[in-house]
């Protein structure tokens, strides 16, 4: 029933993508959501190529569905060994962040048969993203979790549709059948997701912190990051308390002691457990959810939910 352009373009049976999350979208979550129907995306990180390779190679174990790849260029990283990987397996569908005009990601994957979703936070850099040849173009607004911009979905989405031509997706905030409707009413041709993943069967990350969002409410985010122009969206914690209150003292805040303070802080808190001291990214949907479920009763609950709410839309209530 909501078969979108998305759908033809992926070749995926529901308009439902997920995001790329560090230390999260393994081999496993990947197939999962690809799978059930919708596209996974395996996160690249700055992990080292051979274990890319080795994810990739996991993921076709577990499914013949697509899926795609998510790319940034970060430290450790070298853009070029790392699109090689891509086009040496036969990835055809590549996630990247908004591009730095110095580094031309998408138009270096465009060298080869590959479709390019790109996500951004504006309009400006959506326009952008398009000039450089974005296929997809996912507006995530400040309610997502991870890193984030400062315009929230609901407007952003239905400016980036009305300020480009390519396909937009709609991301933050989004984790049931109303938030696919509502973006599909924005003029989206789907929903990207990441929190919500988070909180599923497959997923690899720590069980505390699955109980964590689960018993999380929409009030229990905060943005950190801000003064250095890399904002982040996480779950709040005796981690971000200290950020904050380092960030109001000083006032300003060096992309080098960034590096150097969250260093080894996502893997502390994804994966370790470190509940306090770790770094949890996680968007304000968490307040929507409220048990761990599989990936497929996920996808499947969104589509039914979306249906039958769009079904009854019109008619007179009880």
């Amino acid at each position: 029933m909501f078969r979108t352009v998305v759908c033809d373009m992926l070749g995926i049976e529901y308009p439902i993508i997920q995001g790329g999350m560090a230390w999260a979208s393994d081999h496993r979550l990947t197939a999962a959501v690809s799978n059930a129907g919708g596209l996974g995306l395996i996160a690249a990180g700055n992990i080292p190529d051979e274990d890319l390779i080795h994810e990739i190679r996991e993921t076709r174990k577990l499914t013949d569905k697509p899926f795609g790849v998510n790319i940034v260029p970060i430290a450790g990283v070298q853009l070029m060994d790392r699109i090689k990987v891509l086009v040496d397996e036969g990835i055809n569908i590549a996630a990247t962040a908004f591009s730095d005009p110095t580094m031309p990601v998408i138009s270096e994957l465009h060298k080869h048969p590959m479709k390019v979703l790109c996500v951004v936070p504006s309009v400006r850099l959506a326009k952008r993203v398009e000039a450089e040849g974005a296929d997809l173009i996912v507006a995530s607004g400040t309610e997502a979790g991870g890193h984030v911009g400062r315009i929230a979905t609901l407007p952003l989405v239905p400016q980036v549709v009305d300020a480009v031509n390519a396909p937009v997706l709609a991301a933050g905030g989004i984790g049931d059948g109303r938030g696919l409707l509502a973006a599909l009413s924005l003029g989206a041709s789907g929903v990207q997701m990441g929190t919500r993943f988070l909180a599923t069967k497959e997923c690899i990350i720590h069980q505390s912190l699955k109980a964590l969002l689960v018993e999380a409410t929409e009030e229990d985010t905060v943005v950190t990051g801000s003064v250095t122009g890399s904002p982040a969206r996480c779950l709040r914690n005796e981690f971000t308390d200290y950020w904050l209150t380092k960030e109001k003292e000083k006032g300003h805040m060096a992309k080098d002691e960034l590096q150097r303070e969250g260093l080894g802080r996502l893997y502390k808190g994804m994966i370790e457990g470190d509940m306090e001291n770790g770094t949890l990214p996680g968007g304000q949907v968490c307040g929507l959810i409220r048990e761990i479920k599989s990936v497929k009763e996920i996808i499947e609950g969104i589509m039914a939910e979306a249906e039958a709410i769009y079904k009854s839309m019109g008619k007179a209530q009880a």
